[in-house]
């Protein structure tokens, strides 16, 4: 049956190509999305070809969630959301800390506000939640103790041990990290989205509306910004490489990160909005495989065929995590789905995209400026 589904944040990376997947398969779809300068660039209408390619394909209101009248237009006539909206980056949400909160929070407070006490034929609502929610995340020690670490001190990381040790010392072994994980944000954006998570799935069943969270992980590919010096390593060290410039690598390098392509994250995220099995659950989307910083610039440097000159600096940034990978098995067994496009291949598909894109300059050099001025780069 045909749904007409909301997606909030519906003009950016995920939600683009969300948009264009659910028409595809005979859906309609509107979108409410800010259009902030950071992400669409000063003119959206010329700068963002997310924007660009959701319009040919559903119906834009720019707005935004901190809005209650916004959000009330929004949500006329629709009976799935998929909220996506929210302000992104683990080093900026660290000093942007009343804007992260207004809007990730706020506006989804006033998202559940509304249903609760309006008149609506919303459904479902999926809600974008992030595998910083885990903080560290899941570890085992020598003896197959399971641990959740506490957060690095600066103290350790000025001295160069960057690894996740025990309250005796030992260094800990990282494995992949299930839904039902301690969760211990360690940054401000970590917060926000457990809260929007906690929010949604606390609130939803109380009004017969179904709650479904996805904790994506790093999400890539085609379409991602190339200027948002905030989010997204490889859209980073894709620009560095094009200026011909150097890539300062953070920590040792082997500091790792579960990388998802964009259509596997799309296809998860549809099932998660229409499969009855999805209600009430919680998944991680991710590939369930680590991949370092270091092992990132190699297949950067393969993918572009080019000679790239690499320092490891051994600066740090303090609300990091040291590694991160999924535990899938939930996302398989009850979804019956399994991310597919390793990573190489990823990264092959969004060079191909990149090379044809124009070369971006200096937002990340101001965004490390920016950190270390306020102490949180050392």
């Amino acid at each position: 049956m045909p749904r007409h589904v909301l997606i909030t944040g519906g003009a950016g990376f995920i939600g683009s190509r969300l948009a264009a997947r659910f028409v595809a398969e005979g859906h309609r779809v509107r979108v409410l999305d800010a259009l902030l300068p950071q992400v669409h660039g000063a003119d959206p209408t010329q700068t963002s070809p997310t924007l660009r390619s959701v319009a040919e394909v559903a119906e834009v209101q720019q707005g935004t969630v901190t809005s209650t009248e916004d959000l009330r237009a929004a949500l006329r006539d629709v009976d799935i959301v998929v909220h996506l909206a929210a302000e992104t980056g683990t080093g900026q949400s660290m000093y942007e800390i009343d804007r992260y909160v207004e809007v990730n929070i706020g506006g989804t407070a006033k998202l559940m506000d509304l249903l609760t006490n309006e008149s609506h034929g919303v459904e479902r609502v999926v809600v974008a939640s992030s595998r910083s929610i885990y903080g560290e995340g899941k570890y085992r020690s020598a003896s197959g103790q399971t641990v959740f670490p506490p957060h690095r001190s600066d103290a350790a990381m000025a001295s160069g041990d960057f690894a996740i040790r025990g309250a005796d010392g030992e260094e800990l072994e990282m494995v992949p990290t299930p839904e039902d994980a301690l969760l211990h944000p360690s940054s401000v954006y970590g917060i926000t989205k457990h809260v929007q998570e906690s929010l949604v799935m606390t609130v939803a069943p109380t009004i017969d509306v179904e709650p479904v969270s996805l904790r994506y992980q790093n999400v890539y590919g085609p379409g991602q910004s190339l200027s948002n010096p905030y989010t997204g390593i490889l859209s980073i060290f894709s620009t560095l490489i094009r200026q011909g410039k150097a890539i300062d690598i953070f920590e040792d390098g082997e500091e790792s990160r579960d990388f998802v392509y964009i259509d596997d994250v799309v296809e998860a995220t549809m099932i998660a909005a229409l499969e009855p099995a999805a209600a009430g659950g919680i998944f991680n989307v991710g590939s369930g495989q680590a991949t370092t910083v270091l092992e990132v610039v190699d297949a950067l440097a393969t993918a572009f065929d080019a000679k790239v000159e690499v320092s490891v600096s051994g600066r740090y940034r303090l609300g990091d995590i040291r590694h991160n990978v999924a535990d899938t098995s939930r996302l398989r067994d009850v979804l019956g789905f399994q991310p597919s496009v390793p990573f190489a291949e990823g990264v092959r598909r969004f060079v191909e995209w990149v090379v044809e894109e124009p070369v971006g300059g200096g937002e990340y050099e101001r965004s490390l400026e920016e950190m270390a001025a306020r102490r949180l780069l050392k």
